[in-house]
């Protein structure tokens, strides 16, 4: 075990600084003028100190200091008991032996000064007043004694149904502690010794301590596959690794719930971090859901950063290394405070797990909206992909502008216990060894093989009995394979005997495959009052299904030009991408001629929907600012998130989808295409939509990235202007908004097209961060745009001038009136609807058409945003 070492010593600032920062700070306000000034923190009662948060009382504190003839106080006055004191616990009818040695300078602690030996099965129980999560803490050092070699002890140690260690052997003369994280049900809880044959078990010292509830959260999601969640109602933990990245050993002194944390130096690779430490006392925790149980202040105030931040490696990285059993699934649990930054949105970073993507684009300021404010993050990792040994990486976004770091503050590990009940071991509590595969599952698994064989010659037969037109059939399947017709289901070989089938094609990782019947009633048998959307690939309908889950059914249209490319692309592309701002696609359909794809129901619809022909309530420019913001973040995880970039091809307003909290989502990825290896661009065939097509794209017919940063451009304008991106029955100069906006932005007088909802309301610099970004998305050389990296950030500083105006007229409010004034700034109130412009053809959601979908109307396929492509195009 690490030697206990002093912590670092705080660094106190004199009067005499503190003085001069405040004069510092004071001129500059007087210089730069309120307005100028962007606040840390909006609201500086959503964190506080560690001390603001209530300390934590455990209900059951059960210590014993097995061996011990008189009580033994360790600081923060944990007082281990003796054995004359905790006899009662102890259920043992053999011979009572304890050992001691003089005071031993390899231990850490008295504790391990003495021990209790047991030639036969021991268990202590204790009395439980709240069920719940518990500490077992188990301490071991071989004392020396003149009878028994405790450093060849070999025993076991087991509670309820779950095995702790299994034959397990204390090799060197070190002391160990082997700490648990258990789920207790009962009333009485045992914790059972039990020695190998021939040979002993001992115990220095046990604890059996109540723990909060709140230190797990019960569903976390899993790294692999990706947005898929695990149940941890039923685990219970093994600590394998608890590190203090950045700063040095920690004890119960510095952990009110008693942890070790161990310093990360030995896991990490130097070459690429540099420590860095501010005070304890600087950290905060958000008062919702927060607290210094999670992890102590001296865990937050301390990381690891890049070692060079300016490095021009684009794979660079910092990274530990810690060795597992990959036979177990983990609990991983990532820690982070930003203690390197000077103001918000300057940190942005990704995290990797394995090698795969654990976070994407990490902001802690949008999360914590402070800085130097804990955060935490879990996930799991399944055996089945879990790899020796375990990689953990975080490494700056490369196309963030400016400042480029990452960091990582804790790092904490869990085992936790397999299908039979251990945590060590392929045995369970009563000593069976885990058995293979049952005569039963092998008898299945041939009869499964048989059937594959036929399955492959009824193939091959329909192969060479295919139809002379099959290469013009809307469905891949629907003549080939005759896995989904009617409801017929090639898992029985018979009808099925519900319509609600749970097919899922795990195996290919496409999401959930719904039968034409399952849809048929979700969407009440496609009643044209649930169409909520009409666009060129088919219906949209508005469906429930399962237990009432609302969700979007897009029916392809068999004489759709569009047709099964889309419906593959769509499949494909999504069923791989998981991002809080990419819409997710729940399941498909492929059942004979249909072509149907399932995704999740976006309650507000459109972004367009919002911003013009329609007579919602107009968006506040800080709502237009953060759906911006939230389309590009998904849009940069297409670009530089997922493991090979991806270009969406066909970025609009009604290709960004509304939550219920007008979170933005980006849709419909029929067009995307991937960019494989180290390919600048994909040459293809043009298509797009009017008004948003990249004309170095339509001249050169080379894709890139910067044609959706093009198409971006458009919709930041349409998003400020509020008209469509092509409007015929406007003056030919302003057809085109791209070129109309560009002509009004050279002429310094951008400010006369914008949405007349906005004024009064817009803060002018924010509109002029937003319209800068938007002229440099809209360059005529793709060379000279932008990375969508670049624009969110730009997006974001716009947001941070607009609060800190909104922040300001609060400010002004409150001093002008006696009465506490709302700091919201109410939107003016809608000019009345100008003529509607013609519509798009993509799919068309929101509030109102939901409750009345009868209500819809009808898109026209000549519209000027139509799909540019021809019917005999290739992608």
């Amino acid at each position: 075990m690490p030697r206990g070492s002093p912590p670092l010593p705080f660094i106190s600032l004199s009067l005499s600084s503190i003085m001069a920062n405040i004069l510092v700070a004071f001129v500059c306000l007087i210089i730069l003028g309120p307005s100028s000034v962007i606040p840390v923190s909006a609201q500086s009662d959503s964190t506080a100190s560690a001390k603001s948060f209530p300390a934590f009382t455990p209900s059951d504190n059960y210590l014993l200091d097995c061996g011990s003839n008189s009580p033994t106080t360790l600081p923060v006055n944990r007082a281990f008991q003796p054995d004359q004191n905790t006899g009662k616990y102890l259920a043992y009818s053999g011979r009572d032996i304890q050992v001691s040695s003089p005071d031993n300078e390899n231990v850490p602690s008295p504790i391990y000064l003495r021990a209790k030996i047991f030639v036969s099965e021991a268990t202590y129980t204790f009395h439980v007043s709240s069920p719940g999560l518990h500490w077992i803490r188990l301490h071991f050092f071989p004392v020396q004694n003149n009878e028994f070699n405790l450093q060849t002890a070999k025993f076991s140690v087991s509670v309820d149904k779950l095995v702790l260690l299994r034959d397990y052997q204390i090799e060197k003369n070190e002391a160990i502690m082997k700490e648990f994280l258990v789920n207790v049900t009962t009333e009485r809880y045992a914790i059972k010794f039990a020695p190998f044959q021939g040979s002993v078990a001992f115990i220095n010292a046990i604890e059996f301590v109540t723990a909060p509830g709140k230190l797990i959260d019960y569903s976390v999601p899993l790294l692999f596959p990706v947005s898929q969640k695990f149940d941890l109602t039923n685990s219970n933990f093994e600590t394998t690794y608890r590190l203090n990245v950045g700063g040095s050993y920690l004890d119960a002194t510095n952990d009110t719930l008693g942890r070790s944390w161990l310093s990360d130096a030995p896991f990490r690779n130097n070459a690429t971090g540099q420590e860095v430490s501010i005070q304890p006392s600087v950290i905060q925790y958000p008062t919702a859901g927060g607290s210094p149980l999670i992890a102590p202040p001296t865990v937050y105030n301390s990381a690891v950063k890049m070692a060079d931040s300016e490095t021009a490696i684009p794979n660079f990285n910092i990274s530990w290394t810690m060795d597992i059993d990959t036979s177990y699934s983990y609990l991983i649990r990532l820690h982070f405070c930003d203690i390197i930054s000077k103001t918000l949105n300057e940190l942005y970073f990704n995290v990797y797990i394995n090698d795969k993507m654990a976070i994407s684009g990490l902001d802690l300021s949008s999360l914590t909206q402070h800085l130097a404010t804990a955060f935490y993050k879990d996930f799991v990792i399944d055996s089945s992909s879990a790899s020796n040994p375990l990689s953990v990486k975080v490494s700056p976004v490369n196309d963030v502008q400016g400042f480029k770091n990452a960091i990582l503050n804790g790092l904490e590990v869990f085992r936790m216990n397999n299908s039979w009940g251990g945590l060590d071991g392929g045995y369970d509590v009563d000593g069976k060894k885990s058995s293979g595969p049952s005569k039963t599952v092998a008898y299945v698994g041939f009869a499964m093989m048989f059937g594959a064989f036929v399955g492959l010659g009824a193939i091959v037969f329909k192969w060479q009995k295919r139809p002379q037109d099959w290469q013009k059939r809307n469905s891949f399947s629907s003549w080939l394979l005759p896995l989904h017709a009617g409801d017929t289901s090639f898992m029985t070989g018979k009808a099925s005997l519900s319509r609600k089938s749970q097919f899922f094609s795990s195996t290919m990782g496409l999401g959930r495959y719904f039968s034409f019947a399952e849809l048929s009633d979700a969407t009440n048998n496609w009643d044209s009052n649930a169409i909520i959307g009409v666009g060129g690939f088919g219906n949209v309908y508005f469906g429930e299904i399962d237990d009432g889950t609302k969700v979007a059914v897009k029916r392809g249209n068999p004489q759709s030009e569009q047709g099964i490319n889309e419906f593959q692309t769509e499949i494909q592309m999504l069923s791989k991408l998981r991002h809080r701002h990419l819409v997710s696609l729940i399941g498909y359909c492929d059942e004979n001629t249909e072509m149907i794809l399932v995704y999740e129901f976006m309650q507000n619809g459109p972004f367009r929907d919002h911003l013009y022909g329609k007579s919602l309530p107009p968006l506040t420019w800080k709502q237009r600012l953060e759906i911006c913001i939230g389309s590009a973040r998904g849009l940069h995880y297409l670009h530089t998130g997922a493991s090979t970039a991806i270009i969406h091809r066909d970025v609009k307003t009604t290709n960004i989808l509304l939550d219920e909290n007008l979170v933005a989502k980006v849709a419909d990825f029929g067009l995307s295409k991937d960019c494989v290896g180290n390919e600048a661009h994909v040459s293809t065939a043009v298509k797009g939509s009017f008004g948003y097509l990249d004309p170095e794209y339509f001249r050169n017919q080379q894709l890139t990235d910067k044609s959706d940063v093009y198409s971006f451009g458009v919709v930041l304008l349409e998003a400020l202007c509020a008209r469509p991106a092509i409007n015929p029955a406007l003056p030919r100069e302003q057809v085109n908004l791209a070129e109309w906006g560009m002509q009004w932005k050279k002429k310094g007088l951008l400010d006369k097209i914008i949405d007349p909802n906005l004024v009064g309301q817009i803060n002018l610099e924010s509109m002029k961060k937003f319209a800068e970004a938007a002229e440099k998305c809209l360059a005529e050389c793709g060379a000279d745009r932008p990375s969508m990296g670049d624009v969110l950030w730009n997006l974001e500083y716009a947001l941070q001038l607009q609060e800190a105006s909104l922040q300001g007229k609060a400010e002004e409010e409150n001093k002008a009136s006696s009465a506490p004034a709302s700091p919201a700034i109410v939107a003016p109130t809608p000019a009345p609807a100008s003529a509607p412009s013609t519509p798009d053809n993509r799919p068309v959601y929101s509030p109102e058409q939901t409750r009345n979908p009868a209500q819809l109307q009808t898109i026209d396929d000549h519209s000027g945003t139509a799909i540019f492509s021809s019917k005999n195009e290739s992608q």
